[in-house]
């Protein structure tokens, strides 16, 4: 008697835990069902804040031009996201290896780096400048052979540099970030940095009391463009192109530029490089 009871009750709680699991899988699908399917993948962008106007840290807050057309872009596309900000070489090495899903930081889009990495249409267009003290004698990219050069290492200024003086050149003096080689500049560690117009431009506008003037060279520096990065195959990639000229197509991309550059952005000369 005792040993039926005992075999009827395991009988009866295989069956409870059979309905259970059988209500657990119907609950499991109606609730994917009503929530409208799986939860949004959250997208994790990189980034170099040190890297005024484009992205820089404010108050504890990652904020410039490349931190809202992305929040545009991601907006556009209906896409949530996560800014972080991991620092330049860092951000290559993380797109690489794909722990992070995509990065924005004054890229510019290269056929070297393009063997490496995906990269969105051209968003902006760049040039270098050289950034001196006033009542240097430096006028121009040629003056400054026999010179003490910073860059940031690892982008196309050092690059730009590398070919007007050799790569192995030792007079070219290789930063962190573009922040740290201003600073080396203001000390007299460096005669020039070389870096991009608008980050050129931008310090000089508001660091009036440093005499620190930012010298152009179109003959010897040519235009160049920034994209988003992406690993190389992602899919991101033609969602992020489209929702990017949607931005620029309906009068926000130039909202944007007008806000952090006070001027007007060249969208023809955009168009056509994409």
């Amino acid at each position: 008697m005792l040993k039926m009871k005992k075999g009827l009750f395991v009988a009866v709680v295989a069956a409870l835990l059979m309905a259970l699991a059988a209500c657990g899988g119907k609950s499991t699908e109606t609730s994917s069902s009503s929530g409208g399917g799986e939860a949004k993948k959250k997208i994790v962008v990189g980034t170099d804040a040190a890297f005024a106007p484009f992205e820089y840290m404010d108050k504890g807050k990652i904020v410039g031009f490349d931190v809202d057309l992305l929040d545009a872009i991601m907006k556009e596309a209906g896409l949530d996201y996560e800014l972080r900000n991991i620092g330049w070489d860092p951000l290559f090495a993380a797109l690489q290896s794909k722990e992070i899903d995509m990065g924005i930081s004054g890229i510019t889009i290269n056929d070297e780096r393009k063997q490496t990495y995906d990269f969105s249409i051209p968003y902006f267009e760049s040039t270098h400048m050289i950034m001196v003290k006033e009542g240097s004698p430096i006028q121009n990219a040629l003056d400054l052979k026999g010179k003490t050069v910073g860059v940031q290492n690892g982008t196309t200024g050092q690059e730009a540099v590398e070919k007007l003086l050799g790569k192995e050149n030792k007079n070219i003096k290789k930063f962190e970030n573009t922040v740290v080689a201003i600073m080396d500049l203001l000390n007299g560690g460096v005669d020039a940095v070389v870096t991009d117009n608008a980050v050129a431009n931008e310090y000089v506008k508001n660091n009036p009391d440093k005499k620190i003037k930012a010298i152009a060279d179109p003959k010897n520096f040519q235009s160049e463009f920034y994209g988003l990065m992406f690993p190389k195959g992602s899919d991101l990639k033609p969602k992020i192109d489209e929702a990017l000229k949607k931005v620029i197509d309906s009068g926000k991309y130039a909202e944007i530029y007008k806000k952090w550059f006070g001027t007007e952005p060249n969208i023809e000369s955009l168009k056509q490089a994409q």
